[in-house]
């Protein structure tokens, strides 16, 4: 028996990586999959219909049951189908990941409309599409199970990522949303932040040896597979009172986040002058201020380029 017995969930990017490591455990659990992927370039460019087809033929394999997908998240109409494919093949939807991503990289100052537009609808408003598709359906089964897949782009930063680091950021509201939304219908809303060697991260341009050498020692042996157990777990009935989480993992290490509350306060009842702030604001809450290049260094290896 499986923890995801009589389960069915739909994976979006689900083709490759880390989406095609998820797909694969949780059809090992159980759970009769939609394996969704575009089979596009990693800029989102192009189509190739045999990425998902041959992940469902690895699953099938193995004794799993999947169907592919090839509608892009990227529209309202796509998300719908997506959602409808796991409801013609199995009759239900339980379990969505939205993983499905792409990059466009630019310094904010040389970004495009396109660059900017194209990374926020796959991954943001992709997310929000399938999820909308979902989440009635999760409603009147009353049980669901969501996990959106951010990046510390969003919620710490990385430079030339100005668009997947406010889709990943915005992916955080959105997860507390549906979780708030979705309590009262036993469904839960979760984000995994990963850290792991794929096509993604592979793509970016290294600029010195020793950079070269830090990502061979530190990076490359994370493995996308090291991030399905959390995925499988917090997908299944033993998670079921975890619900507007956001975690990490990064090798065999997983994390809680915290998320943002107010660290320290000040209160003037006649209100504040820009001279008064002078005078209190800074040396109040200096010491509480996040520093930037200390949060990068150790949680995104971009921040090395």
């Amino acid at each position: 028996m499986g923890l995801l017995d009589g389960r069915v969930a739909v994976v979006t990017g689900a083709g490759r990586g880390i989406g095609q490591a998820l797909a694969t455990h949780l059809a090992a659990e159980g759970a009769r999959l939609v394996v969704n992927d575009v089979g596009g370039s990693v800029d989102g460019q192009g189509c190739d219909r045999s990425v998902a087809s041959q992940v469902v033929e690895a699953i099938e394999a193995s004794g799993g049951t999947a169907v592919a997908s090839d509608d892009s998240v990227a529209s309202w109409e796509g998300g719908r189908r997506i959602v409808e494919t796991a409801l013609d093949r199995f009759g239900r939807i339980d379990i969505l990941v939205n993983n499905a991503g792409i990059l466009r990289d630019r310094f904010i100052y040389e970004m495009s409309e396109e660059e900017w537009d194209a990374v926020i609808d796959v991954h943001l408003n992709g997310s929000f599409y399938c999820t909308r598709a979902a989440l009635p359906l999760m409603q009147q089964q009353e049980w669901g199970r969501i996990i959106f897949v951010t990046s510390t782009a969003g919620f710490i930063g990385t430079i030339g990522q100005s668009n997947y680091g406010a889709a990943k950021m915005g992916l955080l509201g959105l997860c507390r949303a549906v979780a708030l939304e979705g309590r009262h219908s036993h469904i839960t809303s979760n984000c995994i932040a990963p850290f792991a060697w794929t096509r993604i991260p592979a793509s970016i341009p290294l600029v010195s040896k020793d950079i070269e050498e830090t990502i061979d020692r530190l990076f490359k042996p994370l493995r996308p597979e090291d991030i399905s157990p959390l995925a499988v777990y917090l997908a299944s009935d033993l998670a079921k009172d975890i619900t507007g989480q956001l975690f990490g993992v990064r090798g065999k290490e997983i994390y809680l986040f915290s998320q943002p509350g107010v660290v320290r306060s000040i209160h003037n009842a006649r209100g504040w002058t820009p001279e008064e702030l002078l005078d209190l604001l800074t040396p109040t809450f200096a010491p509480h201020f996040t520093p930037l290049d200390n949060s990068l260094t150790y949680f995104s290896w971009k921040a090395l380029v």
